[in-house]
């Protein structure tokens, strides 16, 4: 993939680390030049996850790299660059990332949450290169929602801005119903399995996709009151199935009162599955 961006100049390198999977790439001049994704043991030791993380970078890195992008899902120092408890990495308490990747790699190193980076991946790469205030909310294991403010990443003081998805709905909160948890504990069944359902026109498959739609739907329009952004990007991996919840997803988001806002408001898909990880590596250029 190519990035026709004039500000793309320095070449960079993004990483990704959910917890069990890690993806990383280098970006030269705004093309991506190489890329890995791979498994990773998430309940081994701090150091040994540590190695690993380094050892991917290194596959991909080499001389000219400038900076390195890295996401996490977690609160983050983004000022220091420590990472605290991530998600899914038990052994993981208050690890100084950016200290110890600077250290071995001698080169800036900036750290963010891993939604964060969905959002600022797609101001530079995605689909909403065109707007200045966007909200990307990412739905898969959890939910998490990246805000840019006149083009600009807000990440709060420890990259916690944006954290609708722990906001209580219904009877949980949102994160619960904007995510595979939903699937598997409210009706029993993995979220691949009902989207090979959907596809086959399975009526209890689409009905359930239906009432989702309705719930994400609710959760945008808390961002919307909250920010009132141009553009709201959703991606990850339950937006793959966004053809099976996306009318019932739009019929309550028209149910907001602001009318004027609806006439402007873009909701778009991501249509770029490696989008966070170019986002990891526009940390470097937000720096």
């Amino acid at each position: 993939m190519i990035f026709n961006q004039e500000k793309l100049l320095k070449n960079v390198i993004g990483v990704i680390f959910g917890g069990k999977y890690l993806h990383v790439a280098r970006i030269d001049n705004g093309t991506v030049t190489d890329i890995t994704h791979r498994e990773i043991n998430n309940h081994e030791s701090e150091e040994f996850i540590l190695s690993e993380i380094i050892s991917t970078i290194k596959s991909v890195h080499n001389d000219t790299v400038a900076g390195i992008g890295v996401g996490m899902p977690s609160l983050v120092n983004v000022k220091k660059g420590i990472v605290f408890k991530p998600t899914n990495i038990p052994s993981w308490n208050k690890v100084h990332l950016k200290d110890i990747l600077e250290e071995r790699f001698n080169i800036p190193v900036f750290v963010n949450n891993d939604a964060n980076c969905f959002a600022l991946g797609e101001k530079y790469f995605g689909v909403a290169k065109d707007f200045d205030n966007i909200a990307g909310i990412t739905i898969g294991t959890g939910m998490g929602v990246g805000i840019i403010i006149n083009g600009r990443l807000y990440s709060g003081r420890h990259a916690g801005a944006g954290e609708f998805c722990s906001i209580p709905y219904r009877d949980h909160d949102y994160e619960y119903y904007c995510s595979t948890r939903y699937f598997e504990e409210k009706y029993g069944i993995r979220e691949d399995v009902l989207f090979k359902r959907a596809k086959k026109k399975d009526k209890v498959a689409l009905a359930i996709y239906e009432m989702f739609g309705v719930d994400l739907g609710n959760a945008i329009k808390t961002v919307m009151y909250a920010l009132d952004p141009d553009a709201i990007v959703i991606g990850g991996r339950l937006s793959e199935a966004y053809d099976y919840f996306q009318e019932s997803m739009m019929k309550t988001v028209r149910t907001f009162i602001y009318k004027n806002t609806l006439k402007h408001i873009q909701i778009l898909q991501s249509t770029e599955p490696d989008i966070s990880i170019y986002g990891a590596a526009a940390l470097c250029f937000e720096e």
